[in-house]
């Protein structure tokens, strides 16, 4: 099944299911506006029962029709709702089939015990070997395995987790590929990953949002309003000696109040969620997707997500009397047992520049020197000579420890280097330096354009590292962000972004590490990489289940594409209101006040196909609207103003001809039928 499609046959069969489960009065008690519909629905079904028991005759009909068209509008919007939460509740499935009785290899003191994964508490330690379901959420004590967890993110290629460092972290439900780890649980059952995630695309645990809260504040006012207006007309009406039935003030109340927006505002915000789990973002709240769309800054990484992680070898730049080729080939023989990226890219260019390719290490006796974090250099030793390359500072050391000078060339090269954004390496043999690597950051192709789109949202960006400043503002520059943070500190990061929120900003940053989790808790919007440790994923709002720094970019703009979609519909729900008040009251009242027929712009037959017109029309227009609340509107990067105007073009003047139009065809095709 595809769980990502709004409109499949089993999503569409089990809202029209949940439509009607959801007539329920305590369902309906969550959305006031909609609340009124129901209720008005109640009261014009007990008319209808009575006057039928009575023998209304003709009127009776007109009531039936109307009581019909209320519950379609209560139906309708529950539909709304159902299929928007029917894409999270088919993923929920799709998750708990990956969920079956796993059993587990705890471990005790004598060896190994099987028991039921669901028998496993926080603190056990378990031992998962290759073709084992992970059996809960753990931290890896020991050992290095390969992990398949496309059964959470939906990513096919396996990914390495081993103990220590940043990737210790596995989530109950994947499965080990090749060799074996050791896991200490760190959730009880119920309270996993897992399963917070199926219970959270479930909209389970949904909350209003504060805008969503105010939205709902403003149509219960205008709701009021509208009571208020209504109740008047009965008085009027028999003032002007026209009889207004009790069923035709509660059709003429449904038809003014913004039924349309509050028949879609909680599918729009469910909607907003499962956009974010599509590109596999777990959102731990709507407040969290909505604080999205207002962030005012945000911090980014530079490694990963603004640059591709990896240092690459761009250059070499010999000493003087020394060729590049020369340069080159000690670079390649000291890089050859160097598995690092940068140690590799600097195989590459040598072999791509100089063709240096075949290498015979043994007849050379070659004898490699790892990297140490005390010389900060590596290198090989080939027949007595010994080729060196590392940090500045380390290779001018080791060469004046020699009796060897370090060349003025080299040194201004380096400082050169440094200050284009780079990293230099310094390769010696002996006590003779060899020249300078030069090692850059490669920024992300289009990156620069994203940032710019997102400076005319009025966002800042700020990107951190650990960099020194030379190298932090070359990249900054290249790279087009606001602001950086340089030689930063778990410290530096939580301090950066409390300065920001007391100047009344909403920030957003990524994170994976446990010296992150600080800074994704005080975030607005805290997003955590799910390869990242339990503290940092625990700490975030968000999870990104594909551990993609630079997806934080698309998290904020379906955050502003969640309150576009609200805003438009809202603009648009509202216009239609004005727009069915003017087209419905002159049709009820000209024939007792004839001036009003000024008004009367659409020629409706009679009042009654006015009133029963308008009630068709305000329920179609929900399941109309149905595609566009799941889908959202069209999101650009554009400022406010120009948006507010674009809003009010399309979706205001839209919401006022809308409903002259489809009232006066809806008026059309009912008179054919002789159903008033």
């Amino acid at each position: 099944m595809n769980t990502r499609s709004s409109f499949n046959k089993e999503i569409l069969g089990t809202a029209v299911r949940d439509a009607f489960r959801k007539l329920d009065p305590r369902t309906q008690l969550r959305n006031p506006v909609m609340l009124i519909v129901y209720i008005g629905a109640i009261i014009t079904t007990w008319f209808t029962v009575r006057d039928f028991v009575l023998g209304g005759g003709q009127s009776t009909f007109f009531t039936l029709q109307i009581t019909l068209w209320l519950w379609f509008t209560v139906l309708f919007a529950n539909f709304a709702e159902a299929v928007a939460e029917g894409r999270g509740k088919a993923q929920a499935n799709a998750l708990r089939s990956t969920r079956s009785q796993t059993k587990a290899k705890k471990v005790t003191g004598s060896g190994t015990t099987l028991v039921d994964a669901v028998e496993l508490r926080k603190g056990d330690v378990v031992l998962v070997e290759a073709g084992d379901f992970i059996p809960g959420d753990g931290e890896i004590l020991e050992g290095m395995a390969s992990v398949d967890e496309s059964a959470v993110t939906g990513e096919s290629a396996p990914v390495i987790r081993e103990a220590g460092g940043d990737k210790s972290s596995v989530t109950g439900g994947t499965r080990v590929l090749s060799d074996w780890i050791k896991i200490q649980i760190t959730a009880n059952p119920g309270e996993t990953f897992l399963d917070r995630m199926i219970s959270l695309v479930e909209g389970a645990k949904r909350q209003k949002t504060p805008n969503e809260i105010a939205l709902t504040i403003l149509l219960i006012g205008l709701t009021i309003i509208f009571l208020f207006a209504v109740t008047t007309l009965a008085p009027l009406g028999i003032y002007s000696g026209i009889n207004i039935s009790v069923a035709v003030l509660i059709a003429l109340l449904v038809c003014l109040i913004p039924t349309t927006i509050g028949g879609l505002l909680s599918a729009i915000g469910i909607a907003g969620m499962d956009r974010l789990l599509k590109r596999n973002v777990l959102a731990m709240s709507g407040r969290a997707v909505e604080a999205a769309g207002d962030v005012d800054a945000l911090l980014l990484d530079k490694t990963g997500t603004i640059t591709l992680g990896n240092r690459m070898a761009t250059e070499f730049i010999p000493a003087p009397g020394i060729s590049p080729e020369q340069l080159a080939d000690a670079a390649q023989l000291a890089s050859l047992a160097d598995e690092t990226p940068e140690g590799r890219s600097i195989v590459v260019l040598a072999k791509e520049k100089y063709n240096l390719r075949e290498r015979n290490l043994t007849a050379m006796e070659a004898e490699f020197v790892p990297f140490t974090a005390q010389t900060r250099m590596s290198g090989v030793n080939v027949k007595g000579q010994e080729i060196r390359k590392g940090a500045v500072d380390a290779i001018k050391k080791y060469t004046q420890g020699r009796g060897g000078s370090f060349p003025d060339a080299v040194d201004k090269a380096c400082e050169t280097i440094a200050k284009s954004g780079g990293t230099p390496l310094v390769v010696a043999e002996g006590a003779r330096v060899l020249g300078a690597i030069h090692l850059k950051d490669i920024v992300k192709g289009g990156i620069k354009e994203r940032f710019r789109d997102l400076r005319q949202m009025g966002i800042k960006t700020i990107m951190i590292t650990g960099d020194n400043p030379l190298t932090a503002a070359a990249i900054a520059a290249e790279a087009g962000v606001d602001d950086f943070l340089a030689e930063a500190t778990p410290e530096d990061k939580l301090r950066l972004i409390r300065q920001y929120q007391e100047k009344g900003m909403l920030v957003a940053m990524t994170g994976d590490g446990t010296n992150d989790a600080p800074a994704l808790a005080q975030a607005d919007v805290g997003v955590a990489m799910n390869s990242g440790t339990q503290a940092a994923k625990e700490a975030g709002n968000m999870v990104d289940l594909d551990s993609n720094p630079t997806k934080l970019i698309e998290v904020v703009e379906i955050g502003k594409q969640l309150l576009i979609t609200r805003g438009s519909l809202t603009t648009f729900s509202v216009a239609n209101d004005v727009a069915k008040y003017f087209a419905i009251i002159p049709a009820m009242f000209a024939g007792a006040f004839p001036v009003l027929n000024v008004f009367n712009v659409m020629a409706l037959a009679t009042p009654e196909s006015a009133i029963l017109s308008a009630v068709i029309f305000n329920a179609l227009i929900i399941i109309a609207l149905i595609p566009l609340a799941l889908r959202g509107v069209q999101y650009r990067p554009v400022g406010a103003e120009v948006l507010l105007r674009r809003n009010i073009l399309i979706y205001g003047v839209g919401g006022i001809v809308a409903p002259f139009v489809g009232i006066k065809l809806i008026d059309w095709i009912i008179v054919a039928l002789g159903l008033v």
